[in-house]
């Protein structure tokens, strides 16, 4: 995503901004962050922008579509940039680790439930729980 994503979204490029839309970017390891993981890479890199500046910057990438919010069980909200297509999230309940996955049968059965019921299935958001392998041998 660029500064013309930014402006495409209604908002005015801004340092924090875009230095906030960077770090989503260049995650690769860990996709999904929280507002205060957001932050502390910004610590790191000696940027002087607020952790409320971070909650409203996140807030308003996702009202602007740039990024999806999820609410996981027993931990804070997490961030990751929106980049089109459908996945799933399976998370670690130990340690917060967050995995994606796509499962054409899931997704089919999905459909084919919702229709059954009488529903016109427009979005869905699956999460599985449970314990990952680091956890499960410590």
């Amino acid at each position: 995503m660029e500064k013309q994503d930014l402006k495409n979204a209604g908002l005015k490029v801004t340092l924090p901004r875009m230095k906030i839309l960077e770090i989503l970017e260049n995650q690769t390891e860990e996709r999904h962050l929280t507002a205060e993981q957001v932050y502390k890479i910004l610590l790191s890199e000696n940027e002087e922008i607020g952790l409320a500046t971070v909650y409203r910057v996140l807030t308003q990438f996702e009202a602007a579509g740039l990024v999806k919010r999820h609410h996981f069980e027993g931990g804070n909200s997490i961030f990751e940039l929106d980049r089109g297509g459908h996945h799933d999230h399976i998370v670690c309940l130990k340690c917060g680790k967050v995995d994606e996955f796509t499962d054409p049968i899931i997704e089919s059965r999905q459909k084919e439930i919702a229709s059954k019921l009488g529903y016109d299935l427009t979005d869905h958001s699956l999460y599985l729980y449970g314990f990952c392998v680091d956890c499960k041998k410590s």
